[in-house]
């Protein structure tokens, strides 16, 4: 009888412990989900929201395997530039959870002023802080970065450290990958500058304002953009005077965009007989695991087509 009263009492104990168990889990996952967890290094994930693609690529290699951390990419990959970018519910309710916000600043994500205005307490990383910027000839700031390696490397180095301010207690993690990505990085811009030194002082017709960073990194120049705002169809009197300038330079190549039609640059071609290449200004990728090399994959492609276009 005695037997019987106890195997009761320890079925009981069992169920208790097992309904505070999943209890416990369910509370935990909920919490995990939502990614909300404040205070450096504490138990769960803190969420880091990155602007666009860009900025997204150097994120995830910085944070590459710490898991006290989570990266999430406000705008979809597909993208592209954010010039007429709108903010959707689900990127509001996303920066309503964000713990830290990286961006690339330079103007590119002004779209978000205000509504990072009302964010109170957000944490916003600028991915760009002491870059030294280029300007068109009216003045305005050009935000494209990260097209000179040198600059992703200054990218990555501010993250890193802006992240290691935000969540010391995985401060050296950030700083270990960030070195692992800045090595890859070194590698790449001497294969780059190897690899175009042959082309320094070469005019090139780009599509939008993308490249003059690329451009000044590795001696070329830029005779004339064919597009200056990206899906904004350029007039007749501006693919007159891109096709002048394409005549008086001798140019024989146009490079356009994946991202965006060509149709201008077909124009242009038909009437000069120059040809049409593609130059991706790596604004666009698919947000998984397998992009941690699309930057690198991405200018090293830039760089054979420039190769291949120039010879």
């Amino acid at each position: 009888m005695k037997s019987k009263k106890r195997n009761k009492f320890l079925r009981l104990i069992i169920m208790a412990i097992v309904i505070i168990s999943l209890t416990t889990g369910a509370l935990t996952g909920c919490s995990l989900r939502a990614g909300k967890v404040k205070g450096a290094g504490d138990v769960g994930e803190a969420l880091i929201v990155t602007s666009f693609y860009p900025i997204y690529i150097a994120t995830i290699n910085i944070t590459r395997g710490i898991e006290e951390v989570r990266v999430e990419n406000l705008t979809r990959p597909q993208t592209g530039c954010l010039h007429d970018y709108q903010m959707k519910p689900q990127d509001v309710e996303l920066l309503d959870l964000a713990d830290v916000f990286v961006v690339n600043g330079l103007g590119m994500e002004s779209f978000l002023d205000k509504a990072v205005a009302q964010k109170q307490g957000l944490k916003i990383l600028d991915a760009s802080k002491e870059i030294q910027a280029l300007a068109d000839g009216n003045g305005e700031i050009n935000s494209h970065v990260w097209l000179d390696v040198d600059n992703e490397i200054a990218q990555a180095q501010n993250i890193a450290e802006g992240l290691s301010a935000a969540f010391p207690k995985v401060g050296n993690a950030f700083r270990n990958n960030a070195e692992i990505y800045i090595e890859k990085l070194r590698r790449l811009a001497e294969a780059m500058k190897e690899g175009l030194k042959g082309f320094a002082g070469r005019e090139i017709v780009t599509f939008h304002e993308a490249f003059p960073y690329f451009a000044q990194e590795f001696g070329l120049k830029i005779a004339a953009v064919i597009e200056r705002e990206p899906g904004v169809a350029p007039s007749p009197r501006e693919v007159e005077r891109t096709i002048a300038a394409v005549r008086r330079a001798g140019v024989k190549v146009l490079f356009a965009e994946p991202q965006y039609s060509q149709r201008a640059a077909d124009a242009i071609a038909a009437e000069t007989g120059a040809r049409i290449f593609l130059l991706d200004p790596i604004v666009t990728g698919d947000a998984n695991l397998s992009a941690y090399d699309d930057y690198l994959i991405k200018m090293r492609r830039n760089m054979d087509t420039i190769i291949e276009a120039m010879r």
